[in-house]
């Protein structure tokens, strides 16, 4: 790809540089205390050039005519991609995105005036202002690379772990956006960035001791959130970076992942600066929130975000790049066989298609994508879980928790609906193997690959949105780190590695509970970790029930499930094992949450059917008990969940 710039590329290179340092002049006003002063809009006490000598007004002056400038450059941007990148039409298209987005954090700066810097209103600024960025960098970097792109056959498995790695950054960022104070309020009781004046302990100790009062213990519980999002995130970014050094490392029969070297550089180096960022992040607390530290921080993380995601933009399109460069040369797909097979176009398989779109079978189609049954699933655990942390939450008004379940019903559903179709896009070579797959959307070539991923992915980033805006942070973050976790631990990682692939995989599908309780609470406690934990251990019996009776799939895919790999006969011991540690935790998860005589006597009962489904299945083995367990299993883990909401409505003690 040619260094040089043309003329658009330079104006959006110009437009990424001069968000990037607007963030830095928004952050130093609000590490020095100045967003309020200038107290009217768009104005400043009435005039366009404040009083000398007023420092406040001054720093805020100079944010909003900044932001000026950043109008006229994206009202070029717009003009330019116009006339002369019409041939890529998500160019012009982002143009005139990044130019209502400027529009809009115009409008949310009034917004923020006006509610005298409200905390929810700086963090949407702050959200809005890095939104921006990725649009600007989007611009400049899809116009770096050729109009005619191929529309499938491009492996974009390493992009979309750099993409998942910038997301987790951009959620880092709006942790710590909520615990940021003003600088005139850093001494403050309200302030959560120094709610425990000392790092890396909480008042001396790894877990904070949280307060009885609610209002200090939910400062407490941001900080704490704000440094384990960080350590997440971190682990995430690490890996991501060894990752990518192994591709440009080792080239195996695969051959090299495109972009790998660029990706390296980029993503490295956000690697480095976020261990800096780390350091810094304690300087803040050290210094008591003085405003250097504090613009250095969200400046640095702001760089982070530019650089991961630059690193997943140059990825995705390198390989697409690939693929294009390779058919031209006479070659098919450039990875391996199944991939080849399963990108191939209907018409070069032989399948007569019509030109027709038939609209309704394609929203069939994008809705089995979403697998709804187990999005169904899924949620039967999140509202239980919800009902239980409203009984344990104060203050909570009914209208409100009815409106927190439905927020949170529709971002789960987005969610998991987003992972379903990433693993459709990530899986699609083993599904057109398995007969019990192969009708699904993309082997049946109802819907690109690429397609089915960019649809995945928006879902993501919505469902994201939607819980950060609705419900708290604390729920969004774990419902990132559920589809994380599913398609890139469980998906890209364990399932065609080890047959202990569905236990620590079944890790997300275990995290709606944790999500339905940090919705209502805004923290997770211990009840809600037992729920977790039940989940989680009553997920390899109800999948192992199901492999048993398709290990023949799984062996023709080779993929590494334990019937599979260890035979019938360990698996049903194994789902003996699990099925016992799993009703064991309900009956300890009674005592922990305080429950009824009703969830205790109904977990008996259900338990006791269990283990006899499960010793019924070590004894016999045979696909017909397989599928009686499966089938219980989902029944089980639907009443107990109910019993929860029941023993919550009607609660007798023992």
């Amino acid at each position: 790809m040619n260094l040089r710039l043309n003329g658009f590329q330079k104006l959006a290179l110009s437009a990424v540089i001069a968000t990037w340092v607007m963030v830095v002049i928004g952050v130093i006003v609000r590490s020095t205390g100045s967003g309020m002063g200038c107290p009217d809009w768009p104005l400043c006490y009435g005039q366009v050039i404040p009083q000398l000598g007023d420092t406040a007004a001054w720093l805020e002056s100079i944010h909003r005519w900044w932001g000026v400038v950043i109008g006229f450059l994206v009202l070029g941007l717009v003009v330019s991609a116009f006339r002369s990148q019409r041939a890529i039409r998500s160019v012009v298209v982002g143009s005139v995105v990044a130019l209502g987005i400027v529009g809009f954090q115009a409008y949310l700066g009034k917004v923020t005036v006006d509610m005298n810097n409200s905390a929810e209103t700086v963090l949407a600024h702050l959200a809005t202002a890095m939104i921006l960025l990725g649009v600007f960098l989007f611009v400049l970097i899809r116009s770096r690379f050729p109009a005619a792109l191929p529309t499938h056959g491009a492996s974009l498995r390493i992009p979309l772990l750099v993409g998942f790695a910038a997301i987790s950054v951009f959620a880092v960022l709006l942790f710590g956006a909520e615990t940021t104070c003003p600088g005139v309020d850093r001494g403050a009781a309200g302030c959560a960035a120094l709610i425990f004046p000392e790092w890396p302990l909480f008042d001396g100790q790894l877990i904070p001791a949280f307060s009885d009062d609610p209002a200090v213990a939910n400062l407490q519980m941001r900080q704490f959130s704000h440094r384990i999002v960080v350590a997440i995130a971190g682990v995430i970014v690490l890996v991501t970076t060894m990752v990518l050094w192994r591709a440009v490392r080792r080239k195996d029969s695969d051959g090299e992942v495109p972009g790998a070297e660029t990706m390296l550089g980029l993503v490295a180096t956000a690697a480095a600066l976020y261990a800096v960022q780390i350091v810094v992040g304690a300087l803040q607390i050290w210094t008591a929130l003085e405003p250097w530290a504090v613009s250095l921080h969200l400046s640095l993380g702001s760089l982070i975000w530019a650089l991961m995601l630059t690193g997943a933009l140059h990825g995705w399109y390198s390989a697409r790049v690939a693929v294009g460069q390779a058919v031209a040369a006479g070659m098919s797909d450039p990875r391996s066989a199944s991939a080849r097979g399963s990108e191939a176009s209907p018409e070069a398989r032989g399948v007569p298609v019509s030109h027709a779109v038939d609209r309704r079978a394609m929203v069939r189609a994008y809705v089995a994508l979403t697998k709804p049954r187990i999005v169904e699933l899924l949620l039967v655990t999140t509202v239980p879980a919800m009902v239980l942390a409203w009984r344990f939450t104060d203050g909570l008004e009914p209208a409100r928790f009815a409106w927190l379940v439905v927020a949170t019903l529709v971002g789960g559903s987005l969610a998991a609906g987003a992972a379903n179709a990433i693993n459709n896009y990530l899986d699609r070579d083993i599904d057109q193997v398995m007969v019990r797959t192969q009708r699904r959307p993309l082997p049946a070539h109802a819907i690109a690959p690429e397609d089915a991923l960019m649809f995945g992915l928006a879902l993501t980033v919505i469902s994201f949105a939607w819980l950060a805006f609705s419900t708290n942070l604390v729920a969004a973050f774990l419902t990132l780190l559920a589809v994380a976790f599913y398609v890139v631990v469980y998906t890209m990682v364990l399932k065609r590695s080890t047959p202990q692939n569905i236990v620590i995989g079944g890790a997300a599908g275990a995290l709606p509970p944790l999500i339905g309780w940090a919705a209502v609470s805004g923290d997770i406690s211990l009840p809600a970790l037992f729920l977790f934990a039940i989940v989680f251990y009553w997920t390899p019996p109800h999948f192992w029930a199901l492999a048993l009776r398709i290990r023949g799939d799984y062996e023709a895919a080779n993929v590494p499930m334990l019937p599979v790999t260890h035979g019938v006969r360990e698996t049903t011991h194994q789902i003996a094992l699990y099925a016992v540690l799993m009703v064991a935790l309900t009956l300890v998860f009674f005592a922990v949450a305080e429950m009824g005589l009703l969830f205790l006597a109904g977990a008996l009962v259900l338990g006791g059917l269990f283990l006899f489904q499960a010793v019924a299945m070590a004894r016999e083995g045979t696909d017909a008990r397989a599928v009686r367990l499966y089938k219980f299993s989902i029944t089980y883990l639907t009443a107990l969940f109910a019993l929860i909401i029941l023993d919550v409505a009607v609660f007798i003690p023992l």
